[in-house]
């Protein structure tokens, strides 16, 4: 069921100064920020030749991020997301399994223009886990 890794998420404060590091330090390719309402943050990709960083910052207010950053001020990751071919099986499979899928159980459009599902990160070790529709 589970694909390649799509991305690992990383929620900061800054998205400017985290963005210049990826950029000017490391050298890797950004894109440019983009907001992301129904998400509640404000991303930035990081393109790596195996995969992505995406970089949240609260957008708004009641923004998870934001939750997550006032638990963790310095930032950290935040989730990891996995491509699955079919989305609505691939959920369906997994509730059956016992896994439970954040908010209302229906896909939402993500950052990427596809159909995303959270997954509860007790049920996979402490990660939130996101699936993205290949």
């Amino acid at each position: 069921m589970i694909g390649r890794l799509n991305h690992v998420a990383i929620a900061v404060s800054d998205i400017d100064a985290a963005t210049a590091v990826y950029r000017d330090t490391l050298g890797a390719a950004v894109s440019g920020k983009q907001d992301q309402p129904d998400h509640g943050v404000t991303t930035v990709f990081i393109n790596l030749p195996n995969t992505k960083i995406e970089l949240l910052e609260p957008l708004g207010e009641g923004s998870p991020i934001a939750k997550f950053l006032e638990k963790n001020p310095s930032g950290g990751i935040h989730h990891v997301c996995y491509e699955v071919d079919d989305i609505i099986a691939a959920r369906d499979q997994l509730v059956k399994n016992g896994a439970r899928v954040l908010g209302d159980g229906e896909p939402k459009i993500g950052a990427h223009g596809k159909p995303v599902l959270f997954l509860h990160p007790k049920d996979f070790l402490g990660t939130l886990t996101e699936l993205e529709e290949a």
